[in-house]
């Protein structure tokens, strides 16, 4: 767990490092240059820069022991810094496209220079090699908010390859390029922000994991030679971790220990598949059904 923190925290550095730099180069020429496409590019990375610094700060607590105020743990905490780096970037989408729009009606006023394609294949070399170190640390650490920031790292590859569009039009004799770039910046923002906040309020409210998911635990618990049945069973997202419960029917003579011993397995076995976290285990004795069913059955006959 620890190493698995400090390269979540590596990863969570190294993108705040890389949207300081391209914040830095895209804004300055931007601003000199007056265009549009690099400025909304920019504008882009400063949200970008305050969602990798939510998550450096808040992901991180995932990683902390449950305590008294989280007896559960703190899971929900990176999906939670997921959906805030999503709705930041469906608001920010949203200016840049009005502002794209109002340029469109007012007229470009972008010069061009060869200085801002040098910038923007700085932004874009810097960007690319971020979404790379972020997505291999992930194959270990397999946290959504780091996944949430890949992808707006991958986001960030297309938004400065629709930039370049933008210089090159205005490099051809075409400045109406320019904001026509930031209004397809604008769109694969509010894209990739929408995108992020879905699956993150998936994460947060409960929601079930996939059928084939739900399948390949279910499978785990059937599989075992001592369980004859599977009832009740539940699986639901609890922040980006999967809790587990259900009740598995057995052989009705085992003692207490076999019974505890059994238990243990079950759980074992259903946790090795990831990403479970938790497994609730309840064991009925074969061919008894529910114990609600039982005592029913129980009343029924006492009644008569």
């Amino acid at each position: 767990m620890s190493e698995d923190r400090n390269s979540f925290l590596k990863a969570s550095w190294v993108n705040v490092a890389s949207n300081v730099l391209k914040i830095g180069v895209e804004g300055v020429l931007g601003l000199a240059f007056g265009s549009l496409a690099l400025m909304a590019d920019a504008a882009h990375s400063v949200a970008d820069l305050l969602a990798s610094a939510v998550v450096l700060v808040w992901g991180r607590f995932v990683y902390d022991d449950p305590d008294a105020s989280h007896p559960h743990g703190h899971d929900r905490f990176e999906p939670l810094a997921a959906l805030f780096v999503g709705g930041v970037l469906v608001l920010l989408g949203l200016k840049l496209l009005y502002d794209a729009g109002h340029a469109l009606l007012t007229g470009p006023k972008a010069e061009y220079s060869a200085i801002l394609v040098a910038g923007l294949l700085v932004a874009l070399v810097v960007r690319y090699a971020c979404y790379w170190y972020t997505v291999r640390v992930n194959r270990e650490v397999q946290s959504p908010s780091l996944h949430a920031l890949a992808a707006d790292s991958k986001n960030d590859i297309y938004t400065t390859l629709a930039a370049f569009a933008g210089v090159a039009g205005m490099a051809f004799g075409y400045p109406i390029f320019d904001p026509l770039a930031g209004g397809v910046v604008s769109l694969l923002v509010m894209y990739q922000g929408v995108d992020i906040s879905r699956e993150n309020i998936r994460y947060l409210s409960d929601g079930a994991p996939p059928a084939d998911e739900r399948a390949r635990i279910e499978d785990a618990i059937r599989s075992h030679p001592e369980v004859h049945g599977l009832h009740d069973f539940v699986a639901y997202y609890s922040g980006h971790v999967i809790e587990v419960e259900f009740h598995a029917e057995v052989d009705g003579d085992l003692s207490l220990t076999e019974a505890h011993d059994l238990e243990t397995e079950l759980r074992k076995r259903v946790r090795e598949i990831e990403p479970v976290s938790d497994v609730h285990v309840h064991l009925d004795p074969a061919g008894l059904g529910e114990w609600k069913d039982a005592i029913e059955r129980s009343s029924a006959t006492t009644a008569r």
